[in-house]
């Protein structure tokens, strides 16, 4: 799994990095959700944790883990925070060429 350097993480996550930790372990985390780029698709994509644990994802990880948080509203409420911070900075809500824009080495396009 590929973490953004800058990693967006909720107000409520507590323990970010014991999160990240089970997350490459692929360990169940019930009220984690997982912001992440789809290269495929070329946007954001928000998943349940759980989703990720499966054989598929385990293989074919997402391209960017780009933030998380407790529950879906928190992880839009995330989403919302980065669309603002592209828009401050750029001008636009590009939110896939702003977070590549800021990590371009950890950010597969």
């Amino acid at each position: 799994m590929n973490f953004y350097k800058n990693l967006y993480i909720g107000d409520t996550v507590k323990k970010p990095g014991k999160a990240i930790k089970k997350l490459k372990r692929h360990k169940k985390q019930p009220w984690l959700y997982v912001i992440a780029y789809e290269s495929e698709t070329e946007r954001l994509t928000v998943y349940h944790s759980l989703m990720l644990s499966q054989w598929y994802y385990k293989e074919n990880p997402p391209g960017c883990i780009v933030g998380l948080a407790n529950g879906r509203e928190e992880a839009f409420d995330v989403i919302e925070q980065i669309a603002q911070e592209s828009l401050a900075a750029t001008g636009q809500a590009q939110l896939v060429t702003y977070l590549s824009g800021m990590d371009p080495e950890n950010f597969r396009k």
